[in-house]
């Protein structure tokens, strides 16, 4: 006995340690992709400001360079955190299916543990492997009730704590846990339901973020390509008659066509926080997270900056 109870603490250890390790290997991705753009914005930053001292001989503006940095920032830690939400909600929406099944073995007379390796036979998709990985530390000795706290630090989502929590509590309380199981599933079945209805009716609300940009691009494209240019002839116009009737002294006459380009520069500016500012928006109605924004601030930005910068010339 005494060499068994040694040797289940082993295992619980061991898997402890690769818990641990996990965590940690997930963790260290995140940090790598923000040290990776951090590193991106330092170096444009640097570039802007050697273009400002003009010390770089690149046909770009010091701004070019400030666009390239934010761009940096938001694209790869955006699209790694969306990236990883994806996954989460993979595994998620095959939770219910796997509780249910643990749940219908345990309705035979099977142990919480015999449920479990009986259930991983089954294709959870993405939580298939998590899952056998579970049944696997079951198989060699580790309690039912520490595999599957083990398996809700591994997957480590919201919902999956959620579930596990009450499972395990069930589970040393003793009794029937097929019938906790069961509530389990048809509860986390049903927020999942919740969440695709809240997403599928933020969905329109987002759309009509991106709407709205774009018709704001539009509008500054009417602005750029058909107002300023008249403008500027316009100006022009009265500065030569004011010339050849003696008149350009008088103060007023003149139309200071010298600042438009400074209009066309506050255009751009006036893309640049929208496009972060709509794309953050866009991110906490659709998942409430500003991280996930982040992607959304970097299409509308690459989107601005390429009508703006690139077609037009601002």
């Amino acid at each position: 006995m005494a060499a068994e109870s040694s040797s289940k603490k082993g295992v619980g250890k061991a898997g402890g340690v690769e818990e641990s390790k996990i965590g940690s290997e997930r963790a260290d991705r995140g940090r790598t992709v923000l040290a990776i753009s951090l590193s991106l914005v330092g170096v444009f930053t640097f570039m802007a400001i050697l273009d400002a001292i003009e010390s770089l001989n690149l046909p770009l503006d010091p701004i070019d360079y400030i666009i390239f940095a934010m761009l940096s920032f938001l694209g790869p830690y955006g699209f790694y955190t969306s990236t990883k939400e994806k996954h989460i909600r993979e595994i998620e929406s095959r939770l219910p299916d796997f509780l249910r099944d643990v749940a219908e073995a345990g309705r035979f007379g099977m142990t919480l543990a015999d449920a479990i390796v009986v259930a991983s036979s089954g294709r959870y998709g993405r939580l298939t492997p998590e899952i056998k990985k579970m049944a696997a530390q079951i198989a060699w000795g580790v309690p039912a009730s520490e595999a599957v706290l083990l398996f809700s630090e591994r997957v480590k989502t919201p919902l999956v704590s959620r579930m596990v929590s009450i499972i395990r509590k069930a589970n040393d309380a003793g009794g029937n846990v097929a019938d906790v199981l069961g509530m389990v599933s048809r509860d986390a079945k049903e927020t999942m339901l919740t969440e695709q209805e809240r997403s599928v009716t933020m969905s329109t609300y987002v759309m009509v973020v991106y709407i709205s940009f774009f018709v704001f691009i539009a509008t500054i494209l009417i602005l750029q390509g058909q107002f300023l240019p008249k403008m500027e002839e316009a100006g022009k116009s009265v500065s030569e008659q004011a010339e050849a009737q003696g008149l350009a002294e008088i103060p007023g006459v003149n139309i200071q066509v010298s600042i438009i380009p400074e209009v066309g520069f506050i255009f751009l500016l006036s893309v640049i926080v929208h496009a972060v500012g709509d794309g953050l928006l866009a991110g906490v109605i659709s998942n409430g997270s500003l991280s996930i924004g982040m992607r959304h601030s970097f299409i509308m930005l690459v989107a601005g900056f390429m009508t703006l910068r690139v077609l037009f010339a601002a």
